[in-house]
């Protein structure tokens, strides 16, 4: 995983974006965690499940959706499946080799834990 650091993206308020299977990390955001590093790779797994273009787009697509369902731009990336699943299971090492193909799919209905 190639991670670069940049002094004006990812958007503030994100301390780093999957683009492509390379991450990058805002600079004044410092070093990425082994978490954060375990949150991209999960990201870059559901990438190739969804063979990369089709996955942005669906990203995209439920951002909307939530955003029009909870009427909050942050709340809405929350509840993203894809996010849902990075975020529940970032802190799990070993949760890629377990892991089973499209899993971000049980993460569609349920709400994000705030």
């Amino acid at each position: 995983m190639k991670i670069i650091y940049s002094k004006h993206f990812p958007p503030k308020g994100f301390g780093a974006i999957n683009l492509f299977g390379l991450i990058i990390a805002r600079k004044e955001y410092g070093r990425l965690t082994s978490v954060e590093k375990d949150h991209e790779l999960i990201h870059t797994r559901q990438m190739l499940e969804m063979l990369i273009i089709p996955f942005y787009l669906s990203y995209v697509a439920e951002w909307l959706i939530r955003w029009i369902q909870y009427g909050d731009k942050y709340k809405a990336y929350l509840n993203i499946s894809y996010e849902r699943e990075a975020y529940r299971n970032m802190h799990d090492p070993s949760y890629l080799k377990k892991r089973k193909l499209y899993s971000f799919i049980h993460y569609y209905r349920k709400e994000a834990e705030t």
